[in-house]
């Protein structure tokens, strides 16, 4: 399975080029997603499915707005209304270039992501279901997904920085296509994990909300 990393922002291309520059199964294309030669698209939507905005409304007038119909039924029926961040699902297009969409929501609804790990999530649930997950005729997503294109995770609407983005993202890689887990030797080291995804110094979150909590009372 090939991975192509797309965009037509300059920042976030040259973020890949250096986080990525080590990956010879992941290609970096600056330019459109619908021009990779890709079969599988990701859209980074949101929870509830609705792709009229950002990079989502372009992939629906590329793709065609039954997509988004059979995307929001989908969650209906099998995740109960909502498919959370952290999730993937796949659908088929019925496009003859692209007849795969994989949905892997960075918000539930719009809003600025720039100190939250969502990139990652995102991520690496694209990739996780692509190796581990089916078809819902019971065929393997990876015998069938031979390339997907995946653009700027979060740069968008979500506002993060081109730096976070591939940072995020090139953490999931690792982690799913590489195997490289870590898993935390305490809650301490788990936390000190998260914030290294969004930022170069650590805290006591927990310390530190209790503080804003006090400032509301």
């Amino acid at each position: 399975m090939k991975i192509i990393l797309s965009d037509t922002n300059h920042s976030v291309i040259k973020a890949w080029q250096l986080y990525f520059k080590d990956c010879q199964d992941v290609e970096i294309f600056a330019g459109s997603i619908f021009e990779t030669g890709c079969n599988a698209i990701v859209s980074p939507a949101n929870s509830f499915g609705f792709m009229d905005g950002g990079l989502d409304l372009a992939i629906s007038n590329y793709l065609g707005w039954h997509v988004q119909a059979i995307l929001q039924a989908k969650i209906k029926q099998k995740y109960h209304g909502e498919l959370l961040v952290g999730q993937a699902e796949i659908v088929e297009t019925g496009h003859p270039k692209i007849p795969y969409l994989i949905s892997a929501p960075t918000m539930r609804v719009p809003l600025i992501l720039n100190t939250t790990v969502n990139v990652y999530l995102a991520m690496r649930a694209v990739l996780l279901l692509i190796k581990y997950c089916k078809l819902d005729n019971g065929t393997p997503v990876k015998e069938v997904v031979r390339a997907v294109s995946i653009s700027g995770l979060g740069t968008g609407v979500g506002k993060v920085p081109a730096d976070i983005c591939a940072r995020q993202m090139r953490v999931a890689y690792d982690e799913v296509i590489l195997d490289k887990v870590s898993f935390p030797s305490s809650w301490v080291d788990a936390q000190q994990k998260n914030q290294l995804l969004y930022t170069q110094q650590t805290r006591d979150l927990q310390y530190y909300q209790n503080l804003d909590w006090d400032k509301t009372e």
